[in-house]
């Protein structure tokens, strides 16, 4: 089943590193090989990858034509798929205006990261928005240390983090992707 009112941004930029400076995170070739094979799997047409680097996002379309044009796609048609839905925008508002081309209603931003932060909501509410309206969201999804606090205060709607049964609380993104997901648009079991 598809699911066309919302779509992924893995954001390079902008991102805290490990001393809490805004910096661009380096591309990994996991990440956009994962997030994208999990948002296929669930229905999402579009999973941006957002990096003002152009060499990032010449990467980054060179590992998708890999897999869609050249060897790799007849190597593995399966990923062939998943990439297809790949697109490479340099900020997180490029990637609004593409999925905003889709919609006649403005694209709500939805955030989230492994700290909690006051206001959030829980994946089981915005589940329910999702599947009652027809209102377009983008998934915003940190790289590096994490979204800069800008980036959650431009947000309409903040995510309550992922929460494991312990203290330790450090998910790489392409997991938090693959839960997240499923827990917005996997079967209810």
């Amino acid at each position: 089943m598809r699911c066309r009112n919302l779509a992924v941004a893995l954001v390079h930029y902008p991102v805290y590193n490990k001393h809490r400076e805004i910096v661009t995170s380096a591309l990994t070739n996991l990440d956009q090989h994962d997030i994208a094979r999990s948002s296929k799997t669930f229905g999402i047409d579009r999973f941006y990858i957002v990096t003002p680097s152009e060499e990032q996002r010449k990467l980054a379309e060179r590992i998708s034509c890999h897999w869609q044009d050249g060897w790799g796609s007849n190597y593995n048609p399966d990923r062939k798929e998943a990439l297809d839905i790949v697109r490479v925008t340099f900020s997180i508002a490029s990637a609004v205006d593409d999925f905003q081309k889709h919609f006649v209603k403005p694209v709500r931003i939805a955030i989230t990261g492994a700290a909690e932060r006051s206001g959030s909501i829980s994946i089981s509410a915005f589940r329910s928005l999702i599947n009652e309206s027809d209102q377009p969201y983008i998934l915003l999804l940190g790289t590096g240390w994490g979204l800069t606090d800008d980036c959650f205060k431009n947000a309409d709607i903040i995510l309550e983090p992922i929460a494991g049964n312990g203290l330790y609380n450090h998910l790489s993104v392409r997991s938090a992707a693959a839960i997240m997901l499923d827990r917005l648009l996997g079967t209810e079991r």
